[in-house]
């Protein structure tokens, strides 16, 4: 059985395919396109699943959209008319918009897959599940565990922003839900676009901005104390209210009032690129501490309804690897499993696991007791070496191929030690928003320069946004105050206490430069501001190169980690093509460029003439 999951129209559209159960390729659509969280109908994704599984659109025996539009639209018309008479800009953008494409989705899809291919409409089904049991769906089905308690919390699906769920088996049934307007997710992105980063795009700099907030201050008590008083009530069982005279969301076309908000705080909304100050620092703070509450409410609140030892998450919100850190330190259970595509990209996958297992009542067994199906999420594309051969070619590069992987592996560790960033490209690309070692920039990270580096010279991005480890599996427990496996970079573990560098007294009255550039720990590139760091555990049997490497550079210098961060720069999608990731190198101060077997060195290449600015190519994020 054949099935093809597609999301698309919201952001992050992506596209995924399986057979029996099993998941053979999943891709977003914003990796071919260069549209960072490409809302778009996913024709490139949709392609790429297919010709990955061997497969036309004929072959298929369902595709499943992630959502249902026409409840999404019930929910848009009564928020309206409770709202009413505000919201009327909101509504004559909006209507025109649903009633011309929203309203006859299932035309626009067909007519979107007939440019993939030729099909048959009464052959293939179309199928529509429901938003948060896709999210579900993409976290049970894939986890080692046969039975889980499921929590989903994101900014809204249809009129669901939250929900708690029970998996046994195949089945998965829903115990209780959050609706529209109170949403965890939207309460947190309403910070984000105060603080003067984009919703949608840009939680997880608010996420990394926290924990340069004051954890003594008193301004970080009284915002906390502010929140609950006015924006929301935290209820026991993970549930919030979100009192709507602060906020636009429902019927306006911003996220709140800015107004009552500048009130209610004591200063504007942050301009975007304008400087960050501590009052910005400390607000911060005081939303991801309400968050990791709300979080942990409603995981108890899971325990109590299925009494399962173990837990699966997906939605937005889930990709708060702080708060997942806190979530499992707790011990409401014994066993955590997250989807790597947490967001509305993995709802594509969520959407045809749930048409095989609950629409198609196919059985279910856990691939293996303590293992993932995710594959390490290197669901996407992969590159010949003609391939990356002619992508040479075409830019005029200069390269010496090394044939023995061994010997390459040794040769990138030792330009990584001695303090150059190095573009590692192996193997398909990931599946989700984190890089894992398969499109990542790769730097020491003993070397006190090297998030500076990073920052500044490659990324071109704030320079107060912290760098993941990538650490042997095997030698986690060495670095970080964590016993089990990250392989998703989704958990912030504590750096261990004997690696640490005593903070100079004062040391939080510091402005935020004064702090960042501080060495915290022996691994400075790696710890954030608070001694912790986004963990991601490599495994050899689920990327080898990687392990490799890593390995090498610890026969080198001891140290079994390296900086991870994405392959691309500030504002753009993750590289997917050897010219993708050629074109990101001559662009940045970037020193190595690495592709299967191919080195590439920075000052051997020919002078980049290409006159596009990367600036002025891709929006900020």
């Amino acid at each position: 059985m054949k099935i093809l999951g597609i999301s698309a129209f919201y952001h992050d559209s992506a596209a995924a395919i399986i057979q029996d159960g099993k998941i053979l390729a999943a891709a977003q659509e914003e990796r071919f396109t260069r549209k960072k969280h490409d809302p778009s109908f996913p024709s490139n994704a949709v392609s790429f699943c297919l010709e990955y599984a061997g497969e036309e659109l004929n072959d298929l025996d369902a595709i499943v959209f992630y959502d249902k539009p026409l409840l999404k639209f019930e929910r848009l018309l009564e928020t309206y008319y409770a709202f009413a008479p505000q919201g009327i800009r909101s509504f004559i953008r909006a209507i025109p918009v649903w009633l011309k494409e929203k309203m006859f989705l299932k035309r626009l899809i067909y007519e979107e897959l007939a440019k993939v291919g030729p099909f048959n409409k009464k052959r293939v089904k179309l199928l529509f599940p429901e938003h948060h049991l896709s999210h579900a769906a993409s976290a049970f089905y894939p986890s080692p565990h046969e039975e889980a308690a499921i929590i989903t919390v994101d900014g809204v699906g249809e009129w669901s922003t939250a929900s708690i769920c029970h998996g046994k088996g195949k089945d998965i049934s829903i115990l209780k839900e959050l609706q529209f307007p109170h949403s965890i997710g939207l309460l947190y992105s309403a910070f984000t676009y105060f603080l003067g980063f984009r919703v949608n795009s840009g939680e997880y700099k608010l996420m990394g901005l926290a924990p340069y907030g004051h954890p003594d201050s008193e301004e970080v008590r009284e915002y906390i104390r502010m929140i609950k008083k006015e924006l929301v009530e935290l209820k026991e069982d993970g549930s919030v209210w979100l009192n709507q005279s602060y906020f636009n969301y429902a019927t306006g076309l911003r996220m709140v009032k800015d107004k009552k908000w500048e009130a209610l705080f004591g200063f504007p909304k942050r301009k975007a690129e304008a400087p960050l100050e501590q009052k910005h620092c400390n607000l911060g703070m005081a939303i991801q501490k309400i968050t990791e509450e709300a979080v942990i409410n409603m995981a108890r609140e899971a325990k109590r309804l299925t009494g399962s030892h173990n837990l699966c998450m997906a939605g937005g919100v889930a990709l708060n690897c702080v708060a997942n850190g806190k979530l499992q330190e707790v011990g409401i259970f014994d066993k955590l499993f997250i989807q790597p595509a947490a967001g509305d990209a993995g709802g594509a996958l969520g959407g045809a696991l749930a048409a095989h297992h609950i629409y198609f009542d196919q059985e279910r067994t856990p691939a293996h007791p303590e293992r993932d199906a995710m594959q390490g999420a290197y669901l996407g594309p992969e590159f010949s070496e003609l391939d990356i051969e002619a992508s040479a070619r075409r830019n005029k590069a200069r390269f010496t191929k090394i044939e023995d992987f061994s010997a390459l592996c040794d040769e990138v560790a030792l330009v990584i030690e001695e303090g150059k960033a190095v573009g590692w490209f192996q193997g398909r690309m990931e599946f989700g928003p984190r890089a894992l070692g398969a499109r990542s920039i790769l730097g020491d990270a003993r070397n006190p320069e090297m998030q500076k580096k990073l920052n500044l010279k490659i990324k071109y991005r704030e320079s107060f946004r912290p760098f993941a480890p990538s650490v042997l599996a095997e030698e986690c427990d060495q670095y970080f105050d964590h016993q089990g496996s990250s392989p998703y970079m989704l958990l912030v573990k504590p750096v261990k206490e004997e690696r640490r560098t005593e903070l100079p007294e004062g040391y939080h009255d510091f402005d935020l430069k004064e702090k960042l550039y501080y060495q915290r720990s022996d691994v400075p590139a790696i710890t954030h501001i608070d001694f912790s760091a986004r963990i991601q555990t490599v495994h050899k049997d689920t990327n080898p190169q990687y392990w490799e490497l890593i390995d090498a550079f610890q026969r080198r210098t001891g140290t079994g980690l390296l900086v991870n961060t994405s392959f691309n720069v500030r504002g753009e999608p993750i590289v997917c093509t050897p010219d993708d990731a050629y074109r990101c190198f001559m662009r940045t101060e970037m020193d190595y460029l690495v592709m299967g077997n191919y080195l590439f060195k920075k000052t051997k290449q020919p002078d980049w003439k290409e006159k596009s600015n990367w600036k002025e190519e891709f929006v900020l994020d």
